[in-house]
């Protein structure tokens, strides 16, 4: 599923429904993020959109220490998805400090600065 905008566009536009979804080779089967017209892996350029499974890890983590006044202090992270892509964002619903490299997360679609985005919450379980 192709779009004549681009796949950044595509990607946007899926979030704004309430989708994840990530970009997959038809020609070796990898997953890859950031959106793109060519495979990073194959450079084949027959790219479809699977919806992401939503599982992943943190991979890298780190905390922004900022004022109260200016909103505290907040979570910076690289997840891996179980689908193997990395993505960098933020785990939600905990202590900036509380997460940890491996902790399991689930993804959802939050927003950031106004518009929606990939966001993260610890794993039940």
């Amino acid at each position: 599923m192709q779009d004549a905008k681009g796949p950044d566009q595509l990607f946007q536009r899926a979030l704004a429904e309430g989708e994840i979804l990530l970009p997959k080779c038809d020609d070796c089967g990898a997953y890859h993020f950031f959106p793109r017209v060519l495979c990073p892996h194959c450079h084949g350029t027959a790219i479809s959109w699977k919806q992401a499974g939503g599982k992943g890890r943190v991979h890298t983590t780190t905390v922004v220490r900022r004022k109260p006044e200016r909103g505290g202090d907040y979570n910076v992270c690289v997840v891996e998805l179980d689908e193997g892509v990395r993505m960098m964002s933020r785990v939600e619903g905990i202590a900036p400090g509380e997460v940890v490299i491996d902790m399991p997360v689930t993804a959802f679609v939050g927003e950031a600065e106004g518009v929606p985005a990939v966001l993260f919450k610890p794993s039940e379980g």
